[in-house]
């Protein structure tokens, strides 16, 4: 494997995070949601609160990871939390992930953030061995009730 190189993600980069992220099972892009897609996208780059990192390895994105930086009302200072990160399924455990959380963790230090925070499913159990080796421990549950 190449190296694995993390830069911020760029809007040039919609088509290959947007794949990255049906692979998370995220609801993929189609004609009839491309454009609001990349709206929704575009956004989210060019807001204060967040970083959007991209790994690059052999000259294709290999990997994508969000992070919001939040207020928290029992904290003083901000929480970095990471609702996506993922890796294509055939350079995982290259150090693609590790480059992008190791990034996350410095943009979140950066920023004064007392933790960094990410959700993964249940079926993710690999994912979930990758990121006790980091240093992480699971600490919660995650709950949702669809609104539409």
């Amino acid at each position: 494997m190449e190296t694995t190189t993390v830069r911020l993600a760029r809007a040039e980069d919609f088509e290959a995070v947007s794949a990255l992220l049906s692979e998370l099972g995220r609801p993929g892009v189609t004609p009839d949601n491309q454009v609001k897609l990349q709206a929704v996208y575009d956004r989210h780059l060019r807001r204060s609160d967040t970083a959007s990192l991209v790994a690059e390895a052999g000259g294709r994105i290999v990997g994508f990871m969000s992070l919001e930086f939040r207020e928290r009302l029992n904290r003083e200072s901000p929480e970095a939390w990471v609702p996506d990160l993922i890796v294509t399924e055939d350079v995982r455990a290259t150090g693609a992930g590790k480059a992008l959380l190791q990034r996350g963790m410095d943009l979140a230090r950066e920023r004064g953030c007392w933790a960094l925070t990410l959700e993964s499913g249940y079926s993710r159990e690999r994912a979930h061995r990758f990121y006790r080796l980091q240093g992480m421990t699971d600490e919660g549950l995650f709950f949702r009730y669809k609104l539409v």
